[in-house]
């Protein structure tokens, strides 16, 4: 079967005004739109545009969940389970009475998460892994110049916990922590960073809405990573990030287990955080698109078992696409008419299909920007 489908942004703060309907071309709502999610996930289930049954009840569980995400103002700095630890993780807190939608809670189901975003605009800004120690020690002998009260003491006190590459993420943990030292380290380099705004630019634009966070300072030992449009970044279990600005579209495994490290009013479960955390220095995982012969371009995360959890095709012209399993399919730019084994239907500008393993290879034909995940 071939199913329309659709859903209604969800209105997180961070999220840019009518920035997912202006992309789709779809009534905006005149407040921030953060998300839409496409896929059977119980946070925010998409809905049969027939009759508004929820997507579950025809595909059952998808493993996958496809997003626009749309940045208008920082996310906080996050990571995500492992299968091992989202199990674990699941379990104790429904154990201890804690609601599966409480603030509190940080693993709303057992699932690990995987994700890859891919931008849509022409330009996407992230933070993603530890920078390698060198580089930022670079960068505290450049913020050194600046006037700031306990300067000297703080550089002093977070070179000496930068440690090796293989262990960098440590200084990080130190910085969010309440130990006195971190607290005003994070204060005299905070002030550093104010008067240098210039050289700084990441760091000054996460002060205008985080300007009392520890995670703006310890934002520095982060790579900074910028998506041009068409370019994706994949983003495993345990590895730290923060997307800043711009719009993409996201896919990962169905799970919406997040563990907040800072830049962030909600709860932030900082022993939790120090479990999960990959602390060695990592280079940003940049996906390069692969030109299908069929048409299309894949875009596929790594992998450590013997098949990558999802992929994203976008296509802009005619394709032939074999997902091999159901697929949900978003348009974002023009038209195109998608016939499976027992069915077809057109897709337009904002419009989504949620397609069953049972029609096979689909034929894709028109042109615009046609996203698909599976």
């Amino acid at each position: 079967m071939l199913v329309p489908i659709a859903n209604t942004p969800r209105d997180y703060a961070w999220g840019g005004v009518d920035a997912i309907s202006g992309l789709l071309g779809t009534p905006p709502t005149g407040g921030p739109e953060a998300e839409l999610w496409l896929g059977t996930h119980p946070g925010s289930p998409a809905r049969l545009v027939a009759d508004g049954r929820p997507l579950g009840d025809v595909a059952g569980p998808l493993p996958f969940l496809m997003k626009v995400l749309a940045a208008g103002a920082p996310l906080s700095l996050q990571v995500h389970p492992n299968a091992r630890q989202a199990a674990a993780g699941h379990a104790r807190e429904t154990a201890a009475g804690v609601p599966v939608d409480g603030p509190e809670r940080v693993y709303r189901d057992p699932h690990e998460k995987t994700e890859l975003i891919l931008a849509v605009s022409e330009r996407f800004e992230a933070q993603a892994g530890f920078r390698a120690v060198a580089e930022v020690r670079a960068d505290l002998r450049r913020l050194g110049d600046a006037s700031a009260a306990g300067l000297a003491a703080a550089l002093d006190a977070l070179d000496a916990r930068l440690g090796s590459d293989a262990v960098v993420g440590r200084a990080f943990l130190w910085l969010l922590s309440d130990e006195p030292e971190a607290l005003a380290a994070v204060a005299a380099l905070r002030s550093a960073l104010a008067a240098r705004p210039d050289d700084f630019p990441v760091q000054a634009g996460l002060a205008e809405h985080y300007p009392e966070d520890a995670g703006v300072v310890a934002s520095l030992l982060l790579n900074n990573v910028v998506l041009r449009r068409g370019e994706a970044l994949a983003i495993a279990p345990g590895t730290i990030h923060g997307y800043l600005s711009g719009i993409g579209i996201e896919l990962l495994t169905a799970s919406d287990n997040v563990v907040r490290g800072g830049l962030t009013p909600k709860h932030i479960d900082r022993a939790e955080l120090a479990a999960l955390l990959e602390v060695a220095a990592a280079a940003p995982q940049r996906i390069t698109g692969v030109v299908e012969a069929g048409g299309g371009t894949a875009f596929i995360p790594p992998s450590a078992g013997e098949r990558p959890p999802f992929r994203l095709d976008r296509i802009e012209a005619d394709a032939r696409l074999e997902p091999g399993g159901p697929a949900i399919l978003l348009c974002v730019a023009g038209g195109f008419e998608v016939r499976g084994a027992g069915s077809e239907a057109r897709l337009e500008r904002g419009g989504a299909l949620y397609a069953s393993a049972d029609e096979g290879a689909l034929d894709i034909t028109g042109a615009g920007e046609l996203y698909a995940a599976r």
